[in-house]
């Protein structure tokens, strides 16, 4: 295999850990300069497609919601993010990590993520910059059994 043929492996690779999987509809929220490229590439060569943005019409099977500490209101965004998704589906949350500009502290994502009625079901190291929390409704924690 090449380098390039190992890279793109890589991020298919990191996207396929998320558990995205082909045919999947996946929007995007929160796209800006900072987000981290290699992963969307990623997750875009998994599902077949590319992800929908903010205007898509339609409900989705997962959100990959970027967020920052300078975003406004993290329950505010999820419960949108919450309204986007068919029943079961999942929101990945996107911050940055420790350290990075935008840091938003665990305790803040777990508590936003409660009074949005959502639970947590995985972190995970996304990238250089960003940790990626799984975010599911109860009903669809329970359809994973």
């Amino acid at each position: 295999m090449s380098a390039t043929a190992d890279h793109a492996e890589e991020r298919t690779n990191t996207a396929a850990r998320l558990g995205f999987e082909p045919g999947q509809v996946v929007q995007e929220i929160g796209y800006d300069d900072d987000v981290e490229q290699e992963l969307r590439e990623g997750i875009e060569a998994t599902i077949g497609q590319e992800l929908v943005d903010e205007d898509y019409d339609d409900v989705a099977d997962v959100v990959l919601l970027w967020f920052r500490d300078e975003d406004g209101d993290l329950t505010d965004a999820l419960v949108d993010a919450i309204g986007l998704i068919e029943d079961g589906g999942a929101v990945w949350l996107m911050t940055p990590k420790t350290g990075r500009d935008g840091y938003v502290e665990p305790s803040d994502i777990n508590e936003a993520s409660q009074t949005a009625g959502l639970a947590q079901t995985k972190s995970i190291s996304a990238g250089k910059d960003w940790t990626g929390s799984r975010l599911v409704t109860p009903k669809g924690a329970k359809t994973k059994r």
